[in-house]
């Protein structure tokens, strides 16, 4: 989403360049980049002036750091703006002292209001917080139905009463319940109009002053611009909120939401939602999203969401198995499985420090198609045969039946076989740790050292980028980085 952002800053970062020094004639321009780079963004006018402005005082006044250009300071002095812009910390759910903490979801019908309650409750599950959603919106057509169908998807309880009960008995009932079966949070999703109305107003204020909530989150949708900031200004005037949850952030929403909601309306984004999967929903860090929007990556969610996907245990297997050259079939199935778990290849990629931006749409989209062939290759091959690769090195006829199988001719299987094959070699070769996400198989899940269709070593596709330069993050089975003399390999350098 902050594709045309990141653009326009990298325009302002070149104004610097070749400048011994920050002074007031040579930053006007890459100000007046910045400045029309927000605006683009749909950032409100206000937030933008402050912003600007503050970054000017803070350039004129930086002090020249020794080997630091002037462009590099300047990056340092907008991404630290930017942080501050967004509420510099994440801010964290309160919990009760006495369960259950109580959370009430608000918002405007159309911003997934419904589904970011079942992926609160889910993110609460994964922190060992048990939960329970209540159903409070009865006019909307079927939205009781689909907070039941999404509970059951979650396997979270759903407190409902039909769509025939006042809202305000059902959500102090389903907080009652809660409590008696000591569920330690409960959120309660409530009804969306198409536009403010007193009538809405009035029954969030009701089931407010009726629950007593610990969290008062108003979902937004991020494509509006700063028309979010706005909306949350309104509501928290009208009943007070907590803090807000970003949705749709993985659209093509030009980032005015993120950066104006906590400045305008004086509450924090808690949480964006990044995706249609229950899953998709991650806490929200200024620090994290500033280094996303400048181009920086974001390696800290990154990790992450490699630990959430990989059992320690089986990365464990994985490396022993890749250290002993027995890396097989199987194996990298299931590492690929891990890394879509992940999230989308192009995802992915925007985390990674120096790749926002480098990669075409085209090629993301290659690289995902590409997964998807080698996949029905590898479908199509017996148990036996994903066990021993060997087996279909020396044998035409075994090549000619899986390439029959999954759709594909000969020499797209002979060309698997013989990639993986080096592949192996090269991971065993990269086993040890020093190169690639340590017990991740040398690379992201899946990816066995690289990333499909962009030029290097990907069994099937002609494509990788190895040497991503991923080592040594805690729970990863990985270590310290261990100097080597001589020439460093060519790659995308290290995080």
């Amino acid at each position: 989403m902050f594709e045309a952002l990141s653009d326009r800053f990298e325009s302002a970062w070149k104004k610097l360049r070749g400048q011994d020094k920050i002074s007031e004639a040579n930053i006007q321009e890459a100000l007046r980049d910045v400045r029309r780079a927000l605006l683009e963004a749909d950032v409100n006018l206000q937030v933008v002036k402050a912003f600007v402005t503050e970054v000017q005082e803070q350039a004129q006044g930086a002090e020249v750091v020794s080997g630091v250009n002037p462009g590099q300071q300047f990056i340092k002095i907008v991404n630290d703006e930017l942080t501050k812009l967004m509420g510099e910390t994440n801010a964290p759910l309160a919990q009760a002292e006495t369960a259950p903490t109580v959370i009430l979801m608000a918002g405007l019908q159309g911003t997934g209001k419904t589904t970011a309650t079942a992926k609160l409750a889910l993110h609460l599950r994964k922190e060992s917080r048990s939960a329970m959603m209540v159903a409070t919106d009865v006019y909307r057509p079927a939205a009781v139905d689909q907070l039941i169908t999404l509970g059951k998807q979650i396997d979270i309880p759903v407190f409902e009463m039909g769509t025939d009960a006042n809202p305000v008995e059902i959500a102090r009932q389903g907080v009652a319940q809660a409590r008696e079966a000591g569920v330690d949070t409960v959120i309660v999703d409530t009804a969306g109009r198409l536009q403010i109305d007193p009538k809405m107003m009035a029954e969030l204020a009701q089931i407010k002053d009726a629950v007593q909530p610990d969290e008062v989150l108003l979902v937004v949708d991020a494509m509006t611009g700063q028309e979010a900031a706005n909306l949350t200004r309104t509501f928290h005037d009208e009943i007070g909120i907590t803090g807000a949850i970003l949705t749709k952030m993985d659209g093509d929403s030009r980032g005015g939401a993120a950066l104006s909601v906590r400045q305008i309306s004086g509450k924090p984004i808690k949480f964006i939602g990044v995706g249609e999967k229950v899953e998709a929903l991650q806490p929200f860090y200024p620090d994290r999203m500033a280094s996303r929007i400048l181009g920086m990556g974001d390696v800290l969610t990154l990790v992450e969401k490699a630990q959430e996907a990989v059992d320690i245990a089986d990365a464990e297997k994985l490396q022993a198995k890749i250290l002993e050259a027995k890396f097989d079939f199987d194996d990298f199935l299931k590492q690929t499985r891990l890394m879509k778990n992940m999230g989308s290849l192009g995802g992915i990629m925007k985390m990674i420090p120096g790749m926002a931006g480098k990669i075409s749409d085209d090629q993301l989209q290659q690289g995902e198609t590409q997964l998807r062939r080698v996949e029905a290759m590898i479908n199509s091959m017996t148990k036996e045969e994903r066990k021993n690769p060997e087996l279909l090195s020396g044998s035409p006829s075994r090549r000619r039946r899986i390439a029959r199988g999954a759709g594909y001719q000969d020499k797209d299987v002979s060309k698997l076989v013989s990639d993986f094959q080096k592949m192996r070699t090269m991971m065993q070769q990269m086993g040890s740790g020093q190169m690639g996400m340590p017990g991740m198989g040398g690379g992201m899940p899946g990816m066995g050292g690289g990333f499909p269709g962009m030029g290097g070593g990907f069994p099937g596709m002609g494509g990788g980028m190895p040497q991503a330069g991923f080592r040594g993050y805690p729970g990863m089975g990985g270590g310290k980085k261990k100097k080597k003399k001589g020439k460093k390999k060519k790659g995308f350098g290290e995080l």
